[in-house]
């Protein structure tokens, strides 16, 4: 099986945990553009200057996200996505005051994204 073909070979798990790693991204991306509510959670979590630190998740996500669908240095994207969302579920953590469970807005999804990225690293290694 040819490269491109076997990074998309959906009968192999961690090309299915891959792509939706960086799949997971995209809703993200979206967000920072057309969702207001994006920059008052930059605000809410203290990155100073907020709409630039937004700008720059933005950016990283775009990058990481096209890293892990299309397989370009899958154990640096991963890797680096692992880092990302604890960034994100710290942010969480603090604006949410230690909530937990991602349905009433806490840090448990971001973690639990974070967990996937590592062990696609892991598996790239």
């Amino acid at each position: 099986m040819s490269g491109l073909a076997q990074d998309f070979d959906l009968s192999n798990e961690f090309n299915i945990i891959r792509l939706i790693c960086g799949l997971f991204f995209i809703p993200h991306i979206y967000a920072k553009f057309f969702v207001p509510e994006a920059l008052g959670f930059f605000v809410a979590a203290g990155f100073k200057p907020a709409k630039v630190w937004m700008y720059s998740a933005c950016v990283i996500e775009t990058v990481l996200a096209t890293g892990l669908i299309f397989a370009i240095l899958p154990f640096y994207a991963s890797a680096l996505a692992c880092i990302h969302m604890l960034v994100a579920a710290a942010a969480v953590w603090k604006v949410t005051k230690g909530k937990w469970l991602w349905n009433i807005g806490g840090y448990e999804y971001c973690l639990f994204w974070a967990i996937c990225c590592l062990a696609v690293a892991i598996h790239y290694r």
